[in-house]
């Protein structure tokens, strides 16, 4: 099939993050952190962020209230979402219709029935009457003076059932004022041969008098590659979700796709100079959401570049581009050297140099000697970045200063109604000043450190800012059951960088004691 080329070279990128990606099982968002996630996606450049469906639930209403007033968007459009009017019912009183107006945006998104089963079956209507939902609907939105673009639901779906209807609702929408009709994919069952073949279609119809977009949910994996054939086929318009966000598997994962298209296709997705901002953008909206993004991530995750340099490490010395298929700074993201205790002295000095340390031959051979003795003994400083950095930061001499812990001690009761309570107490010298402070938490761990942070809050301000993402533990030697070692993993992030740290013990409040610890003198050593 003959590849799409026209003299325009920009993609647009609409974000429907605040609307389908909050549809994910174990997500919710308040109105605060949905304006905050705005900021973020203006603060990328995308084109245009879907709010929500204004009228459908409170926290849409309060948002687009607030955006009016707060947002202060420098590159992108805000777009509240709706439908099309009801069967048989009239624009003027459709509700649907009215609250997008209300909602003040220049531009309005309406998801549209395109596929002939769902209107003869879902709408209990005639196909002529769907296609007069779409007409009415755009011609009113375009009448009062909005941007109107169509979501085309089940599009595919529906073209490979009965071309005929879907391409007349196309139509509907084109010769009444859409500017848009954007092609969904919404079961997300498609696959990119088929999606290439029928946006053809598509462009050959209406394709000169009308931006044709793409939506696409990833139940086969291949949202993306979806996406990207949909633009080679003749799509201008891409919808998607940071970090793949959305029902069921996910939707078009915005922070691959971008990339994807400028940097492999030569397509302008985002203004000059904000591809860069990607992985921080990425890195924000997961913390505002509590979701974690996946390390193995394209582009934005943490080992997007890492190497677990053990055959290859001479050839990253030499030429590091010949196992990174783009400059990770385009991203903004950064090449990492992995350790573990088959390191030799050409990959620990790889990653002394990647963190800036000075260390003799020595200091080197003591960090190789130490990985292979303290992973023995459990530790795993491949997923623990931060502790490995402090082991090398000590054997090169280096020692931390701000705080020594002289006791830490925990207590746990069960009161008569049968709840327990934890209660831990530190003390701590800060220079030459003592400080013991004592703190209940939920269990042990936030016990800890709630006092530790107690101790050290006043002296160290940044301290504030750091906060846990993750606690793991994981038994080393089952046979020995409650006497077996523990690993203890913790996460840390300061919203602007995360880490992790690791402790080992047969003692379980150690081990987490020992990389709490570790995770605080981390924080302040990148802090200052």
């Amino acid at each position: 099939m003959s590849t799409f080329h026209d003299e325009q070279t920009d993609i647009e990128v609409f974000d429907t993050t605040l609307r389908d990606g909050l549809q994910v099982e174990g997500v919710s968002a308040t109105v605060d952190d949905k304006l905050r996630i705005a900021e973020q996606l203006d603060h990328l450049g995308v084109h245009f962020i879907e709010g929500g469906w204004p009228g459908a639930n409170p926290k849409d209403i309060e948002f687009f209230a607030r955006a009016t007033r707060e947002l202060r968007l420098d590159a992108s459009t805000l777009v509240a979402f709706g439908s099309t009017r009801r069967p048989k019912g009239k624009v003027d009183d459709d509700p649907t219709l009215r609250n997008l107006l209300d909602a003040n945006t220049s531009a309005v998104c309406i998801v549209a029935k395109s596929w002939d089963y769902h209107v003869l079956q879902a709408l209990q209507t005639t196909l002529e009457e769907g296609e007069a939902m779409i007409a009415d609907s755009v011609r009113f939105l375009h009448g009062a003076g909005r941007r109107v673009l169509v979501d085309m639901e089940h599009f595919f779906d529906g073209y490979k059932n009965n071309p005929e209807f879907s391409l007349r609702a196309l139509e509907a929408a084109v010769v009444n004022g859409a500017t848009h009709v954007v092609l969904c994919d919404t079961n997300g069952g498609s696959l990119p041969h088929d999606v290439q073949r029928i946006v053809a279609d598509v462009y050959r119809h209406i394709g000169a008098d009308v931006t044709i977009g793409i939506h696409c949910h990833d139940d086969t994996g291949c949202a993306v590659a979806n996406s990207m054939a949909a633009v080679n086929a003749g799509a201008r318009h891409v919808q998607g979700t940071l970090n793949g966000l959305g029902e069921r598997t996910g939707n078009c994962n915005l922070t691959t796709v971008i990339p994807n298209l400028q940097l492999k296709m030569g397509l302008r997705c985002l203004p000059e100079g904000r591809l860069d901002r990607l992985t921080a953008v990425s890195h924000h909206v997961a913390e505002v959401l509590n979701r974690p993004l996946n390390p193995q991530a394209p582009y934005v995750g943490a080992s997007a570049f890492a190497h677990k340099a053990g055959l290859h490490v001479s050839a990253i010395v030499r030429a590091k581009d010949a196992y990174e298929h783009v400059d990770p700074e385009t991203v903004g993201n950064r090449t990492r050297f992995v350790v573990s205790e088959m390191a030799g002295r050409a990959t620990i000095q790889m990653k002394v140099d990647e963190l800036g340390i000075s260390m003799d031959g020595p200091a080197v051979n003591q960090v190789i000697d130490d990985l292979k003795r303290l992973e023995h003994e459990g530790f795993h400083f491949e997923v623990a970045d931060a502790s490995l950095e402090l082991l090398m930061r000590r054997a090169s001499g280096w020692e931390q200063q701000y705080f020594r812990v002289e006791s830490m001690r925990v207590i746990t009761d069960e009161a008569a109604n049968g709840e327990f309570t934890t209660e831990a107490t530190v003390k701590v010298w800060i220079g030459e000043r003592r400080f013991v402070h004592t703190a209940e938490g939920n269990g042990p761990v936030n016990a800890i450190d709630t006092a530790l942070r107690a101790a050290l809050t006043a002296a160290f301000p940044a301290l504030a800012r750091v906060h846990l993402t993750d606690y793991k533990v994981r038994i080393l030697d089952g046979a020995t059951a409650t006497g077996a070692v523990t690993r203890v993993l913790i996460d840390f992030t300061n919203g602007q960088r995360t880490w992790t740290t690791i402790g080992v013990s047969t003692n379980i409040i150690e081990a987490s004691w020992r990389a709490l610890e570790e995770g605080l003198v981390f924080g302040l050593l990148h802090a200052s």
